[in-house]
């Protein structure tokens, strides 16, 4: 199967939500949430996620995560994730108790494709200061891809993950996890980057890039994704757009839909005059109008 049809198949069967002019939506993608140690890519940013859920979530937001949300190729233990992040499940949680939570899957946690593997790790958790493990997502569903439905003038948008357009991330997904989990893992921990990885891979991302673009393009079809990790927006020339990451250096990035209007958002540290520090929000270029 050709790169194409894989991300043309990813919206086959998607689910479809409505979108209208008083939707609000945040995309966030590629968190990686790891289980505390130093290859938790995730851990120097918690802060700045759940600042930002918190955001969201006050304001009404609906929560759409692009996949690789967890990191399941470097660790075998979805709970320990949990565990490690339990302020993050907890606040995920409070969202799919609002009908505000919607999941897709990425490479990195394609196992939650299966059904019966969410229901197995995803359905209880233990909360800070209970005894008993209580719900979590217990009948949640990870997707591959999902349509928000545009109500008003017909402008749907197509969200996916995005490594359908890489072979050795989707077709070629299982040697690519050996080599993360075997591999890279332990060298990553000496400072050797992964050469397999689009996000940090110059020549791949651009190739991934240019194929999301493509697909949009001729499909003539709104497409966001996330998988390089480089924010991006797009353009009626070109209707790709991209979350870019919750690992980057010293921010995490996502797209909010509000006001039909597209906008990337990153949440960073700032300093005010007395040297105490703030969580702040800024935008990232113009909006786009859809």
């Amino acid at each position: 199967m050709s790169w194409y049809q894989r991300i043309s198949r990813a919206f086959s069967d998607a689910l479809e939500i409505p979108l209208y002019s008083t939707s609000r939506f945040v995309l966030i993608s590629d968190c990686h949430r790891g289980t505390g140690d130093h290859n938790d890519n995730f851990l120097k940013n918690q802060n700045l996620y759940f600042a930002a859920l918190n955001y969201y979530y006050e304001r009404g937001f609906s929560y759409i995560e692009l996949g690789d949300g967890d990191e399941l190729w470097e660790n075998r233990s979805f709970s320990r994730i949990i565990d490690i992040h339990s302020n993050v499940f907890w606040l995920l949680r409070e969202f799919k108790n609002k009908g505000r939570l919607y999941m897709l899957y990425g490479n990195h946690d394609q196992s939650k494709r299966h059904c019966g593997y969410c229901r197995k790790h995803c359905s209880t958790y233990h909360a800070s200061g209970q005894a008993d493990e209580v719900p979590l997502f217990p009948d949640m569903c990870y997707l591959q891809g999902m349509i928000l439905k545009d109500m008003e003038h017909g402008r749907d948008l197509y969200l996916t993950h995005g490594h359908q357009a890489d072979f050795l991330n989707s077709t070629g997904s299982a040697a690519a996890r050996f080599l993360v989990r075997y591999l890279w893992k332990p060298l990553e921990a000496l400072g050797v980057s992964d050469p397999t990885s689009a996000a940090r891979n110059y020549s791949r991302k651009k190739k991934v890039e240019k194929r999301l673009s493509d697909w949009a393009l001729r499909e003539q079809k709104v497409l966001i994704a996330g998988h390089t990790h480089r924010p991006m927006t797009g353009s009626d020339a070109s209707p790709y757009f991209n979350t870019g990451s919750c690992v980057h250096p010293r921010c995490i990035t996502c797209i909010e839909i509000q006001n039909r209007r597209l906008t990337l958002v990153k949440w960073t540290l700032r300093t005010r005059e007395d040297r105490t520090l703030y969580v702040a929000r800024e935008k990232l270029g113009e909006s786009w109008d859809f």
